[in-house]
């Protein structure tokens, strides 16, 4: 069935509180997203940040960031004084500043937490029995605070080993602490459930994203450091990253710990199916970041400081994805199969029968033919204009080559009054892809300034946030048009 989309993070919905939340601006989104017709609500990953304040890098693949539950929710529940918030004072710039909220949020938390725990509600021990992830996540957030936020790499040798006794002591000394972190967690989920029951009913189906690679300092790796490949100090031997292309000369260094395929498939890749089971609950669809990891993956010596002396590894290949469908079935799963693809990406994904993805601002390159050109679709695919790691179309329409943008105007039949940006997104719908998902920017016609995140920069990104009132009826309504005109309604 033909439909469509928009993708926005959270952190991106306007807030009085310096960060987008699953509150009721969460809410007027997801209403203005059934005016408008769209079916699917895309987002990044929900998991909390750590250094470089990226999704993709979180203290826990299975925690939820603190920073998005909604502090006037909680005032209203009273576990919070409206004076309290108020007096928080948060940063009122256009985009998220990742320090406020650091200096802040936490410290709310810790006030809700005071009134929380004086009567906490029935189901929050069933939460904590049945989310076994998050005693390990409690215990590593104390233990990081202990460490004035240190990696666990750079513990003391009890901690960073795990040794029984010196996990007893923190325990035994820091119960309050551990309470606390394990509230947050409810906190959030809580607020989660409402927020996609609230979609749900309306008809609004939320895709998740599924990162395939934790970051090093996280309680993931910290927990269950033989499913990676570390050494007996429990140093990464090879890390994660993208070579050298036409883009970047030095090719992409992440960082992130490599996982020890062959350790996993020996227990059945219990971690990793615990982790896909855990996103088919919070989400409708999820979105498998990066593929082609799966068939073969990049491998970067530990301390180099680029990815030029690379190279290729074997992934877990069908074996991992027949092992899903063991334990869940069938979920609706999108692939995230850009990149550097061979046969063997490609013959993994028909093997799966995911849909992969097809980026209309990859399409026009004037000098060739593209497999991202709309008339090369199959049905089952989800066509984008454009991810978070690429720019809004405005912002390619300016620094693209002048030829490919030509191409690209003629291609579409672009008009000036109509502009790039809807001429894009027009060839989305318009195309036989059964899914289309436009960026919220490119709805709203907004340049580079505007952009999530560019790739192998740190400091300016995962910052944007829309403008409070920025999803008028008026452009529900254009929206609706289009997606009637294209029958994705």
């Amino acid at each position: 069935m033909r439909s469509g989309g928009i993708l926005l993070p959270i952190f991106s919905l306007p807030s009085p509180h310096g960060i987008g939340t699953l509150g009721a601006e969460a809410r007027r989104f997801v209403d203005f997203l059934r005016a408008a017709g769209q079916e699917y609500w895309q987002i990044l990953p929900i998991c909390p940040t750590s250094y470089g304040d990226s999704p993709y890098s979180s203290f826990s693949t299975f925690a939820g960031n603190p920073y998005f539950i909604d502090l006037d929710q909680l005032a209203a529940e009273g576990l919070l004084k409206p004076a309290e918030v108020r007096a928080a004072d948060f940063a009122k710039g256009e985009g998220v500043d990742y320090a406020d909220l650091s200096a802040k949020r936490i410290p709310l938390l810790r006030r809700a937490f005071a009134r929380f725990e004086k009567q906490p509600p029935e189901d929050f021990d069933r939460f904590c029995g049945e989310n076994p992830w998050l005693e390990d996540y409690a215990l590593f957030m104390v233990i990081k605070d202990l460490q004035s936020g240190a990696s666990w790499m750079d513990w003391p040798q009890d901690l960073r080993h795990r040794r029984a006794a010196a996990l007893r002591k923190v325990r035994r000394d820091r119960a309050g602490d551990l309470a606390f972190w394990k509230c947050v967690q409810y906190l959030f989920y809580r607020q989660w459930g409402q927020l996609k029951g609230y979609a749900n009913e309306r008809g609004v189906r939320i895709i998740g994203d599924l990162p395939i690679y934790v970051a090093l300092d996280s309680v993931d790796v910290w927990a269950a450091p033989k499913l990676f490949q570390l050494d007996a100090q429990l140093r990464p031997t090879e890390v994660a990253g993208c070579p050298p292309d036409a883009f970047t000369a030095d090719g992409q260094l992440w960082g992130n710990p490599l996982y020890d395929w062959d350790r996993m498939k020996k227990d059945g890749y219990s971690w990793w199916l615990e982790r896909v089971q855990r996103h088919c609950q919070i989400y409708d669809v999820v979105r498998i970041d990066h593929f082609r990891g799966f068939e073969a993956y990049y491998a970067i010596p530990y301390g180099d400081e680029t990815a030029r002396n690379g190279r290729w590894r074997p992934g877990p290949g069908l074996d991992f994805f027949k092992a899903v469908e063991r334990r869940v079935g069938r979920p609706p799963i999108i692939a995230e199969d850009l990149g550097f693809l061979t046969d063997g990406v490609r013959r993994l994904l028909r093997d799966t029968g995911f849909p992969g993805m097809k980026v209309l601002e990859f399409a026009f390159d004037s000098r060739e033919d593209s497999d991202y050109l709309p008339h090369n679709y199959t049905r089952q695919c989800v066509c984008y204009t454009g991810t978070h790691d690429n720019s809004t179309v405005l912002g390619w329409a300016r620094s693209a080559r002048a030829e490919d943008v030509a191409y690209a105007q003629a291609y579409l039949r672009a008009t000036p009054r109509e502009g790039l940006n809807w001429a894009m997104m027009r060839g989305a719908w318009s195309s036989v892809a059964d899914l289309a998902i436009v960026q919220m920017q490119d709805v709203l016609g907004l340049d580079d300034s505007a952009r999530i995140n560019t790739p192998s920069t740190v400091g300016a990104n995962w910052r944007w946030r829309m403008k409070k009132g920025a999803c008028t009826d008026k452009l529900a309504q254009k929206l609706r048009r289009e997606m009637e005109l294209y029958r994705r309604v």
